[in-house]
C-alpha cells in the first residue's frame, strides 16, 4: 500500500466518522447526562476507528455505533461511583437543542433533563437498550448485537426501562402549556407572589439545585408545594435582584438562563404535568453551566 493510499484511507475514515458523529454524540449524551464526558467518548470512539483495521467493515456507523455505546457503559459504571460523591443533587448537563431538536436521533426521546434524571436510576445496559431503541429506533436485533446479549433479554431490557419511566414520572402538557407556566412562574418567583406560586406548583413538586459544592446551593431537595413556595418566596430579594432573565432552549425544553453583571448564575428548567409544576432544576454548577452557555453562542 502506498502512502497516498493510506491518506486516502484515512480521509474516508474522517468522512464516515463525521457523518455517524451527530448520532453518536447523541448516545454518548443519553448516556452520560453530560455533553463534556460524551466528547471524551467520541475522542476515544475516534482513535479506536483510527487504529482499526477497516478493511473489513461493511457498515462504519454500525461499527461507530457498537464502539461508542459500549464506552458509554463502562464510563456510565464508574460515573455512578462518581456521583454518589458528588456534592448536593446531581443535574444533567444542558445542552442546547435548538438546532437539532433531536440531538442526533430519529426521535426527542430521552433527552429531556427529567428523564434523564430518571435514567440515572436504570443500569447502564439497560439505559442503552432504551436509548438505541426509543431515541434512535434501532431494531431489536440490532441493539442486542451491539449490546453483546440476546433479542429476547433486549426486549426485556427495554421493556423495564419503560416501565420505571412510567412509574416514576406522569404524562406531560403540550409545549404550549409547558412555556405558559414557566413564564407566569417566572414572575411569580421574581415578585415573590406566594399566591401564584402554590397555584402553579404541583402538591409533591420538588425543586433541584445544582451547584456541585462550587458556589452556594441548596444542598437537598426541597419538597413539597408548602415548602417550595415559602423557600422560592424567601430568597427571590437575594436570588433576582439584578439579575437578567434569557429565555433559551435545553434538552428540547423552554428554559431560562439568569445571569447577573454578565456572568451565568443558573439555568432554570421545568418539568410540567397535568398536576403542575412537578420538578423545578436549577443548574448553577458552573462546570456545567459553561459549555451550555458556550454552546448558545453569545
Amino acid at each position: 500500500m502506498h502512502a497516498g493510499d493510506d491518506a486516502d484511507s484515512l480521509d474516508q475514515a474522517t468522512r464516515d466518522f463525521l457523518a455517524a458523529r451527530p448520532q453518536l454524540f447523541g448516545i454518548a449524551y443519553r448516556m452520560l447526562g453530560s455533553s463534556v464526558e460524551a466528547e471524551d467518548i467520541l475522542q476515544e470512539t475516534w482513535l479506536r476507528w483510527q487504529n482499526a483495521d477497516r478493511t473489513n467493515i461493511v457498515e462504519p456507523t454500525a461499527f461507530l455505533t457498537t464502539v461508542t455505546a459500549r464506552l458509554a457503559i463502562n464510563f456510565a459504571q464508574s460515573a455512578r461511583v462518581r456521583r454518589e460523591s458528588y456534592t448536593g443533587p446531581w443535574l444533567p448537563e444542558p445542552v442546547d437543542t435548538s438546532l437539532d431538536p433531536h440531538l442526533g436521533a430519529e426521535r426527542a426521546e430521552a433527552l429531556e433533563l427529567a428523564v434523564l434524571v430518571l435514567l440515572e436510576k436504570l443500569n447502564p445496559v439497560e439505559r442503552a437498550a432504551y436509548v438505541l431503541r426509543e431515541a434512535f429506533d434501532y431494531p431489536y436485533k440490532q441493539v442486542a448485537d451491539i449490546l453483546d446479549t440476546s433479542e429476547a433479554n433486549t426486549r426485556q431490557l427495554v421493556s423495564r426501562a419503560r416501565k420505571h419511566l412510567a412509574a416514576e414520572r406522569r404524562e406531560q402538557v403540550s409545549p404550549a402549556d409547558h412555556r405558559r407556566l414557566l413564564e407566569v412562574f417566572l414572575t411569580a418567583a421574581q415578585t415573590g407572589n406566594l399566591t401564584v406560586l402554590e397555584d402553579v406548583l404541583a402538591a409533591d413538586v420538588v425543586s433541584y439545585s445544582d451547584g456541585g459544592g462550587a458556589v452556594r446551593a441548596t444542598k437537598i431537595p426541597v419538597v413539597g408545594r408548602p415548602h417550595v413556595s415559602k423557600y422560592l418566596v424567601a430568597f427571590a430579594p437575594r436570588f433576582w435582584t439584578g439579575t437578567d432573565s434569557r429565555w433559551v432552549e435545553a434538552n428540547g425544553q423552554p428554559a431560562v438562563l439568569v445571569s447577573y453583571g454578565g456572568n451565568p448564575l443558573a439555568l432554570l428548567s421545568i418539568d410540567v404535568s397535568a398536576e403542575g409544576i412537578d420538578q423545578l432544576m436549577w443548574v448553577m454548577n458552573p462546570a456545567k453551566l459553561s459549555p451550555y452557555v458556550a454552546s448558545l453562542g453569545g
